[in-house]
């Protein structure tokens, strides 16, 4: 999920502690559990910071380490002993009994996103990634909005909470069921499909749709159980020639096939004499572009001039970039 919504859930968990006869009997420990569950809400997110060294660094470790079983084990942990030295008179227990719960939802969650999370490590790399609900969804995020405003204006926050979150539950089961409905749809619109992603967006209805067959890609949207395909690409094996090999080793490429499941590739000859690799992954067409794309420009030599991954949603904005790389 988004930061945002991160933070509304850290909040209404606060809220929901007061359930605990021992976080409501202690001013001092519901005041630990509150700050506690917004910072557990938030900490797995940390790697955020990887946006600052580079795309291609942040893509291959965002949702990573940061979210994986010991790092659910281990924020709670570290969280309760900072906080157990500001708030002294709280119940140490009971403080990261809510926010492991904080940091736990936080992660569980993200499996319910496209891009979703390696939850499994060290065990598995593998992302999980359900497809379920939109990264962010307003729907979740309004709901949390109001049950906050709800709380502020006396309401009692431990009946407040479990309401919303029993109704938030029950939209994720909706969810998955309108999903599965939608990929039921795409099964019969392409019969021969191997592989089905549908991915959420922001309105209930409408889905992004990506799969593939032995021979074709196909990319769509679901407007209910109604199927648009919109683009079909035939599949091509990236040929292995010296030039692809050299290009599949840079950083931005090699991050962005660790990544992507499932894309499109170009090679061409630019009119400065180098030739230019593209991969475009084609899970999130947006207004006719495919935005989330790897690029490498090569001389004759093979060296790498310039590269990037990344979202992109115009073309200038992508030659910007490779120019600002083949300066550095």
């Amino acid at each position: 999920m988004d930061t945002g919504t991160h933070l509304v859930m850290g909040i209404a968990l606060g809220g929901l502690s007061l359930v605990d006869p021992v976080v409501a009997g202690s001013s001092a420990t519901f005041a630990a559990v509150l700050t506690g569950t917004i910072a557990g809400s938030q900490a797995p997110d940390v790697d955020t910071v990887l946006k600052l060294r580079n795309n291609a660094v942040y893509i291959r470790h965002h949702r990573g380490i940061t979210h994986s079983i010991p790092a659910v084990i281990l924020w709670p942990i570290g969280i309760t002993a900072i906080l157990a030295l500001i708030f002294q008179d709280a119940n140490v227990l009971h403080l990261w009994l809510w926010t492991f719960l904080a940091v736990f939802l936080h992660v569980f969650v993200d499996i319910f996103n496209a891009y979703g999370t390696q939850a499994f490590r060290p065990f598995s790399r593998k992302w999980v990634a359900l497809g379920v609900i939109n990264t962010f969804d307003p729907y979740i995020f309004g709901i949390h909005c109001v049950g906050i405003a709800l709380w502020i204006l006396g309401l009692n926050p431990a009946k407040l909470f479990t309401t919303m979150y029993l109704i938030i539950i029950g939209y994720y089961i909706l969810r998955y069921f309108v999903q599965q409905s939608v990929k039921n749809a795409v099964r019969k619109t392409i019969p021969d499909a191997e592989v089905i992603i549908v991915a959420p967006t922001m309105r209930f209805f409408i889905w992004r749709v990506a799969a593939k067959s032995k021979t074709h890609y196909y990319v769509g949207r679901a407007f209910g159980r109604s199927i648009n395909i919109y683009d079909k690409f035939k599949i091509r094996p990236l040929p292995r020639t010296p030039l692809v090999e050299k290009a599949l080793s840079d950083p931005n490429l090699s991050a962005f096939l660790s990544f992507s499941p499932i894309y499109h590739w170009d090679i061409s000859e630019l009119e400065n004499g180098l030739t230019e690799v593209r991969l475009i992954d084609l899970r999130y067409r947006s207004n006719e572009r495919y935005p989330f794309v790897a690029v490498a420009h090569l001389d004759e030599d093979l060296n790498i001039v310039t590269s990037y991954t990344g979202w992109i949603y115009s073309e200038d904005k992508l030659q910007r970039k490779l120019q600002i790389g083949a300066s550095e």
